[in-house]
């Protein structure tokens, strides 16, 4: 069976909700996106839909090269999964998506996780609800807490995570940008290890 590599984007923004999060959480890296492919292009999830305003909120594509994301201390993640699973994630996705103008922020569910109350809003997620329901169908991505509890932590002591970045994120983006100009045409395999094919000009951005 035939299988594919998926990503999760943990990120730090340093923002007053962030710190907050952070605070109650004894916690860093709070926010959680799923992206599919190493150079993180297509990279989703819940969150601010206007940089400047936390109170909008819903389904949004990232830019990771964003003035707002670019700056924020980060821990990127490899996970692998089956053809059929990597497709089921992507048709969820979409399917959300298609709808994430009925979509909204679960700031509800946010306090909710806080006091362990269990509250099912149907067209409103937090990113980690949001990670969680898109996977839910990935056979090892499992908890042992409804979706609306599971948080990024949760998802980063997942069996099978394999970590091949920490640091800022501009920086990552930088060694991509780096390694295409050392050798035009080629990018990192997403079957491979990061660390296996990126440039030593560039390796004191990647964990080793």
């Amino acid at each position: 069976m035939s299988e594919r590599t998926i990503y999760f984007l943990f990120t730090d923004t340093g923002t007053y909700l962030a710190k907050a999060i952070n605070y109650y959480t004894k916690q860093s890296l709070n926010h959680v996106s799923i992206c599919f492919d190493s150079e993180l292009k297509e990279v989703y999830s819940f969150g601010r839909k206007q940089p400047r305003n936390p109170f909008i909120g819903g389904f949004v594509q990232e830019d990771i090269r964003s003035e707002f994301l670019k700056k924020s201390y980060c821990a990127i993640y490899s996970y692998t999964v089956s053809e059929q699973e990597y497709e089921t994630v992507m048709l969820r996705i979409k399917e959300i998506e298609a709808k994430k103008a009925d979509y909204k922020y679960n700031f509800i569910g946010l306090l909710a996780v806080l006091f362990q109350v269990e509250i099912d809003r149907k067209y409103a997620l937090f990113c980690s609800q949001f990670v969680a329901t898109v996977c839910g169908d990935v056979e090892k991505f499992v908890f042992d807490k409804p979706t609306c509890f599971v948080t990024p932590g949760d998802i980063r002591k997942l069996d099978g995570l394999k970590l091949i970045y920490q640091g800022k994120l501009e920086n990552y983006t930088h060694a991509f940008k780096t390694e295409r100009k050392l050798i035009p045409g080629s990018l990192p395999s997403t079957k491979q290890s990061f660390i296996i094919n990126i440039s030593k000009k560039v390796k004191k951005f990647v964990i080793r």
